[in-house]
């Protein structure tokens, strides 16, 4: 009763023993190709190891990234926090543009006139803006490109042949 149907058939003449032999042969043949499916297996979980391993190195990649941004920014808070300058009694205001705003802060004289110069610059800092020498603002603006660091650029403006003022300058910083 092993292959009872298989017998059945055999003795109904339905199926002649040829025929019979095929079938076991194609079945014996269908369980040799299961090595094929393994090996597709096999290569799906490899090509799934490789994709997560992919996908692991991007994170990797995105962490650093992000690990070597903090470290940036840390690098240009220290900067400030060392080279910050006391505008402790200053009353002159300076104003500025920040994020499309007019910004205004209050400095001594001296400081005021090496503002308007380029000499010194203005980041923001924890919500406050302070005062930093030139140099520093660069290293700021170059470490944190994201922070709002503020330089005058003092450009010469070229008069107008024309113009019948072009020997009377105005400068800048002209107070009212």
């Amino acid at each position: 009763m092993v292959n009872s149907l298989q017998a059945q058939l055999l003795k109904s003449g339905l199926v002649d023993e040829k025929k019979l032999k095929q079938a076991q042969r194609a079945k014996k043949k269908a369980a040799k190709n299961t090595p094929d499916k393994v090996h597709d297996t096999a290569a799906a979980v490899e090509k799934a190891r490789n994709e997560k391993a992919e996908r692991d190195r991007q994170l990797n990649l995105q962490r650093q990234e992000e690990a070597a941004r903090r470290d940036r920014e840390a690098q240009a808070k220290q900067l400030i926090a060392q080279a910050k300058l006391d505008r402790s009694g200053g009353e002159t205001a300076y104003q500025f543009v920040a994020k499309n705003k007019v910004k205004k802060i209050y400095v001594t004289e001296e400081q005021f006139d090496k503002l308007s110069r380029g000499t010194l610059g203005i980041v923001r800092l924890s919500g406050h803006f302070e005062v930093i020498p030139l140099d520093v603002a660069e290293k700021v603006a170059e470490r944190a490109p994201h922070w709002p660091v503020v330089i005058a650029r003092v450009e010469a403006e070229q008069p107008a042949e024309d113009d019948p003022y072009a020997d009377f300058k105005v400068p800048d910083d002209l107070m009212w």
